[in-house]
């Protein structure tokens, strides 16, 4: 059972839309659909969320938070609504951005290291166990790590960000399985190739591709 859903970025309007925040993207969304309301929580340093009803067949409460610490010390208040509320680190759902996974791609899993996302890293340390799930929302590498920083600070263009937001969408499909815990439904669900798009319809009279008549761009 997930109990708390987490979405890591930066707070401030000049980084609403960069690559880093894309956790950010994946609560808001979450947010509107189980018709929650994020509002500044100083006690826990984000702003957060409680959702008594979450769905049909979903006990609560849920909680949601956007930490607004900045990005390395997201663990300062993943750990203080944790603690608060006595939620387990396996009872914790942290959607981030991922460098190692390409847009359009996503990944879920559990515990494991950070791979270098300092706001993974500071949770672990802040929680004390890495055993927490986190989602991986895939942004691509710029291809030098010395680009890095720069990269996940900047926006994605527009192809991009349909993609990542076409992951959010179908990763939000699987909301009610991944809050009862049905772990393994939600990574079939997520990790599901999406269907690919039919092929237009032949024109009348036209010669099929790769027929003698017409033998196509391979022929």
């Amino acid at each position: 059972m997930i109990r708390m859903l987490v979405g890591l970025g930066n707070p401030g309007p000049e980084y609403t839309d960069t690559r880093h925040n894309a956790g950010f993207w994946w609560v808001d969304d979450a947010a509107r659909r189980l018709k929650g309301s994020l509002a500044p929580d100083k006690a826990y340093h984000g702003l957060v969320a409680r959702v008594a009803a979450p769905l049909p067949g979903v006990p609560g409460p849920v909680w949601l938070l956007q930490p607004q610490t900045y990005m390395n010390l997201s663990g300062q208040s993943v750990s203080a609504l944790a603690r608060f509320f006595k939620i387990a680190p396996e009872e914790i759902l942290v959607v981030h951005d991922e460098l190692d996974l390409l847009p359009g791609q996503m990944k879920l899993k559990q515990g494991g290291g950070s791979a270098g996302h300092n706001g993974l890293k500071d949770i672990s340390a802040k929680l004390g166990s890495p055993n927490y799930w986190r989602l991986r929302l895939g942004i691509g590498h710029p291809g030098d790590r010395a680009e890095v920083s720069g990269y996940v600070l900047r926006k994605p263009p527009m192809s991009e960000r349909e993609l990542i937001d076409g992951c959010i969408d179908r990763s939000l499909a699987a909301l009610a399985p991944l809050l009862r815990g049905e772990m393994e439904q939600v990574s079939r669900l997520i990790h599901a190739k999406p269907p690919r798009p039919a092929p237009p319809p032949a024109a009348a009279g036209s010669a099929p591709t790769g027929t003698p008549g017409n033998p196509g761009p391979s022929g």
